[in-house]
C-alpha cells in the first residue's frame, strides 16, 4: 500500500472520528463551531508557520555567497524535482539534522544544521536535502495542517461536550463518566492517528527523496549517521521547543526513539530497510548501509566546512 493511500485512509478515519463524536456530543451545530474555530487557528498557524518554526529553531538565512556548494546542490535537486529553489537556512547546532517548512512550493524553505555539513559526505547531504524537497513536493505541510485542524476540532469538541452537556444531564447519552472518558480518549485517538499520518509522510518523503537524488543508499547512510549522532549530540533549540521536533528528518530530542504509537518518526531501521529495497529495485550497486562502518562515509575525503558554509 502506497504512502498516499495510507494517508488518505488515516485522514478518512480521523474525519469519521470527528463526525461520530460531533454527532454524539455536540450535535451538528457544536461540530461545525469546533471545526471552524480549529480551522481558523490552524489556518493562521499554517500561513505563518514557516516564520515561527524558523525562529524557534534559531535558523538564519544563507545565500549563494555563504554556502556555494550547498546552494548549487539544492538548486540542482530542486530542478530535478520540478520545484522552485527554496530559501536556504542554517542552524548553528552541531547535531546533524534538517527540516523543510513553508505553506507551498513557492513559499518553501529548507533549514540544515551546521553539523550536517560538517559530519556527512556530500552524497549524504544531497540525500537529506532531497528528502526535505520531497516533503515540499508532496505538500506535506498542507496535509499536516488539515490533520491538525481535524485533530484540534476533535479535542475542542470533546471539551465542548463535557462543559455544556455534562454535569449529569438526563439528555446526555454517555453520562458523566462517559463524558470524562470521551474527554480523555477522543483527543488521544486523534493524536495517535495524527502521529501515524506523520510517520507515513516520512516514509513517502524517503522514497521520493531517494528518487530525486538518485541514490537511495546515500539517504539510508545519512539516516544511520543522523540517528547515531542524535543519541550523542544535543539539539538545544529542539529541546527548548519540542513542538518542532516532528519536522526534522530524524527525531532531534534525547528521548522517544522507539517506533511506537507515540512517535512522530518511524524507526530508522525500518526506513533504511525500505530504502535498501528501493535501491535494489532501482538496480543500485554497493554493499548497502549494513556493510558500511557506523561513521559517515567520506567519498573523496572530508567535505571542508569552508566549502559548505
Amino acid at each position: 500500500m502506497s504512502g498516499y493511500v495510507k494517508t488518505a485512509i488515516l485522514l478518512a478515519g480521523l474525519t469519521a472520528l470527528f463526525v461520530v463524536i460531533g454527532g454524539a456530543i455536540g450535535g451538528e451545530a457544536g461540530a461545525l463551531i469546533a471545526l471552524l474555530v480549529a480551522g481558523g487557528m490552524n489556518l493562521f498557524a499554517w500561513w505563518n508557520s514557516d516564520k515561527m518554526v524558523l525562529r524557534m529553531a534559531g535558523a538564519r538565512p544563507i545565500g549563494p555567497a555563504d554556502a556555494p556548494r550547498l546552494y548549487a546542490m539544492t538548486e540542482q535537486l530542486a530542478r530535478r524535482a520540478g520545484l522552485p529553489m527554496p530559501a536556504l537556512y542554517v542552524i548553528d547546532e552541531e547535531q546533524p539534522n534538517a527540516f523543510a517548512t513553508g505553506r507551498d512550493p513557492a513559499n518553501a524553505a529548507v533549514a540544515v544544521n551546521a553539523g550536517l555539513l560538517r559530519h556527512l559526505s556530500e552524497e549524504e547531504v544531497a540525500g537529506v536535502v532531497a528528502h526535505e524537497l520531497a516533503h515540499i513536493k508532496n505538500r506535506d505541510t498542507l496535509i499536516m495542517t488539515v490533520t491538525a485542524t481535524i485533530a484540534g476540532a476533535i479535542s475542542m469538541l470533546a471539551q465542548f461536550g463535557f462543559l455544556f452537556r455534562g454535569g449529569g444531564s438526563r439528555n446526555n447519552p454517555f453520562g458523566a463518566i462517559g463524558l470524562i472518558l470521551m474527554l480523555i480518549l477522543a483527543p488521544l485517538a486523534a493524536m495517535l492517528v495524527q502521529m501515524a499520518i506523520s510517520r507515513s509522510r516520512e516514509y513517502e518523503a524517503d522514497r521520493v527523496g531517494a528518487e530525486i537524488c538518485g541514490d537511495p543508499r546515500a539517504l539510508a547512510s545519512a539516516l544511520v549517521s543522523l540517528q547515531n549522532s542524535a543519541r550523542r549530540i544535543e539539539n538545544r533549540h529542539a529541546e527548548a521547543n519540542p513542538a518542532i521536533a516532528h519536522m526534522f528528518i530524524i527525531n532531534p530530542l534525547s528521548g522517544a526513539r522507539m517506533d511506537n504509537l507515540f512517535s512522530t518518526h518511524p524507526k530508522t531501521e525500518n526506513r533504511v530497510a525500505a530504502l535498501e529495497e528501493l535501491a535494489r529495485r532501482m538496480g543500485g550497486g554497493g554493499g548497502g548501509v549494513a556493510a558500511r562502518p557506523a561513521a559517515p562515509r567520506r567519498a573523496g575525503g572530508s567535505v571542508p566546512s569552508s566549502g559548505w558554509r
